[in-house]
């Protein structure tokens, strides 16, 4: 709180940024933890702002109507205020400038975010994703794969997980040594195994080889990958840098593999540019979408000149290669780049996305993240800016494999079990520090600090929601869903990720997307089936009924089949009037509601207007039902009335 110098402002302005003459007048509130805007209609509408969220508060020069003040947000929002004085809105812009850049981990929003939950159930939610039952899932362990205790308390890499596994043939000197030839001390052990090919998908750094250094125990590592694989007699080693870049590492002593030394290794470069280049890219890319009513020419030069999507096709080639020699080929892969928890984090959850339908439900999407990002040390802290720290560390790394899979999401609308929303929400999440999953650098610091007693889980947060993220076009057992997806990767393919980056398009959040139209048709047939189905009961029963009668009654059998005959009808109308026509004049007393006790009353047959069911694309079938039935008649008095007329 000794951050902010002024906790209150009045009569400020929030600008539309779409349509700047358009304002709201509030009042704006600082405190140690969000920004909120108050405005002062009767409704109050209130805009909470994390200060963890904002990456940028820039002070524009003062006008005649006030001082522009303008916050940029790492989920890409802006917000633009005007105040009423110039030195209110130097203390609004010093205090948000603090308050958005802490310099403890301490200070962060998660240690301070108290939901009503009890010890017992947060402490729960943290087991609520078991990485250990996912390998189980994969077949692991074997008899070819075993967990190693190599690693307990951290001692061979720090940045690594505990639990790691690793190749029954490797010995434990064979991985100590290993990991002392690999940079950051970061050894090749499992990501992802493919059960129905025998391959795996393995991790690693880059290997201190310089221009001719070599490891004996690096080598029977990858010796040993390669022999876990019976069916395959070699297997790629996927170095995701360009190659110009890995050779200049050989000038430091590291660089790559060298197949010279390595036997029945076959390297393959694939080209991702490093942090540096995508932080760059990403600005240029996030200009593009601040313009207003751009011009063609001026969208489509800022979306080349950016470079953006070179790089996510970069990102995805790398995955459609291990996935393709991993399913197609049944050969193993060694993914590194220089320190294995950046790119390499890119092409192992992008290659397990295209190999295995479970990650791409919502749970196995979050078992994914938490493996291939959390739990092997992806630099969280560092590239998402939760400390005052280095701006050269941070880049959108997590950013790019969230593209990738919205872009596979196009491609394969019906492969995903989740939607855009659900894509948006965790990369809010990431860059929010709501909760502790993300806070640290690695699996061990995040003991170290203490996280799990400290904070919340993201995850059993998001599962509680999970019916706001699904999406209504996926079937467990349509043909997209199953099996490996093979996306087309040419230039043509790729789309610019208007919901993301396009400030325009989150204007108009209001509206909805195709997506949430389709989820609303389909809850409402669900509802009218469920409505169909109870009035076909009804209409049994009440045939039933009737033959009863007919039988007490002494019907013959002709007049009897005659009468049933009749009786075999399409809908509640046509049995109606067959009743009416078979007993005489007397027409029933009652009708079938057509409209569930739950479903609001029927608007007018006229008033197309005020018919809620009409956005949907589904006709409300209760508008056309008599106004003058009685649906809560007993039943008993109907069957009299039958009786009596018979």
């Amino acid at each position: 709180m000794e951050n902010i110098r002024t906790p209150k402002v009045e009569n400020v302005r929030l600008i539309d940024r779409l349509t700047p003459r358009r304002s709201t007048v509030g009042t704006l509130y600082l405190s140690s933890t969000h920004t909120i805007f108050v405005e002062n209609s009767d409704t109050r509408k209130e805009t909470w702002l994390l200060h963890s969220l904002i990456s940028s508060v820039d002070r524009l020069p003062a006008t005649p109507t006030g001082s522009p003040l303008i916050l940029r947000c790492k989920n890409f929002q802006v917000f633009q205020f005007l105040l009423p004085l110039e030195r209110e809105c130097v203390d609004v812009q010093e205090s948000l400038t603090h308050l958005s850049r802490p310099e403890r981990y301490g200070e962060l929003f998660c240690f301070s975010y108290l939901p009503s939950v009890g010890k017992e159930e947060r402490e729960k939610a943290w087991s609520f994703l078991d990485l250990r039952a996912d390998f189980i899932r994969m077949g692991i362990p074997s008899n070819l794969w075993h967990i190693t205790p190599a690693n307990h308390e951290y001692r061979v890499c720090d940045t690594y997980p505990s639990e790691l596994f690793v190749p029954k043939s490797a010995s434990p000197a064979v991985i100590v040594g290993s990991a002392k030839f690999r940079s950051r001390g970061r050894l090749p052990v499992l990501s992802y195994f493919h059960r129905d090919t025998g391959a795996a998908v393995c991790r690693s750094s880059q290997p201190l080889s310089g221009f001719s250094t070599r490891s004996p125990e690096d080598e029977q590592m990858l010796q040993a990958i390669m022999k876990s694989n019976p069916t395959s007699e070699y297997m790629y080693v996927v170095d995701t840098r360009p190659k110009l870049n890995a050779m200049a590492n050989r000038a430091a002593g590291k660089g790559y593999e060298n197949e010279d030394h390595y036997t029945n290794i076959r390297l393959q470069f694939i080209g991702i540019e490093n942090i540096h280049v995508m932080r760059s890219s990403q600005q240029k890319l996030i200009e593009v979408g601040d313009l207003r009513s751009p011009s063609m020419g001026d969208f489509l030069w800022g979306l080349e000149n950016s470079s953006w999507l070179k790089h996510i096709k970069a990102v995805l080639d790398a995955g459609v290669f291990i996935a393709k020699a991993v399913a197609e080929e049944g050969v193993s892969v060694l993914v590194h780049c220089s320190d294995g928890w950046d790119r390499t984090a890119q092409a192992c959850s992008v290659a397990s996305v295209l190999l295995d339908p479970y990650y791409r439900t919502i749970k196995g999407f979050m078992v994914l993240i938490e493996k291939d990002w959390v739990s092997f040390g992806h630099k969280f802290s560092h590239r998402y800016a939760y400390l005052d720290g280095d701006p050269k560390e941070v880049s959108p790394v997590m950013d790019q494999f969230l593209e990738c899979v919205w872009q596979l999401m196009e491609q394969f609308p019906c492969a995903f079990e989740f939607n855009e929303r659900f894509l948006l929400q965790l990369h809010t999440h990431v860059h929010s520090c709501q909760y502790g999953d993300f806070i640290g650098n690695s699996q061990r610091e995040r003991r170290d600090l203490r996280i799990q007693e400290r904070t919340h889980s993201l995850w059993p947060c998001l599962w509680e929601k999970r019916s706001e993220f699904m999406n209504p076009l996926y079937r467990s057992d349509h043909s997209q869903t199953q099996g490996v997806l093979r996306p087309l990767t040419t230039p043509y393919c790729f789309k610019f990720w208007k919901g993301m980056y396009s400030s325009a398009e989150r204007g108009r959040a209001s509206r909805q997307s195709p997506s949430d139209w389709l989820t609303a048709v389909k809850e409402e047939s669900q509802q009218l089936e469920e409505e169909l189905n109870t009035h076909e009961e009804r209409l049994a029963q009440l045939v039933e009924s009737k033959t009863r009668r007919l039988k007490k009654n002494g019907t013959t059998e002709r007049t009897y089949r005659t009468l049933l005959k009749e009786t075999e009808v399409g809908d509640a109308q046509d049995y109606f009037t067959c009743i009416s026509q078979g007993t005489g004049s007397h027409a029933p007393s009652f009708t079938l509601p057509l409209k569930s006790p739950t479903t609001p009353k029927a608007c007018d047959a006229d008033d197309l207007s005020v018919c809620s069911d009409l956005e949907s694309g589904v006709a409300d079938l209760s508008s056309h039902a008599s106004s003058s039935c009685d649906d809560a008649k007993d039943p008993h008095l109907d069957e009299a009335a039958y009786e009596a007329s018979a």
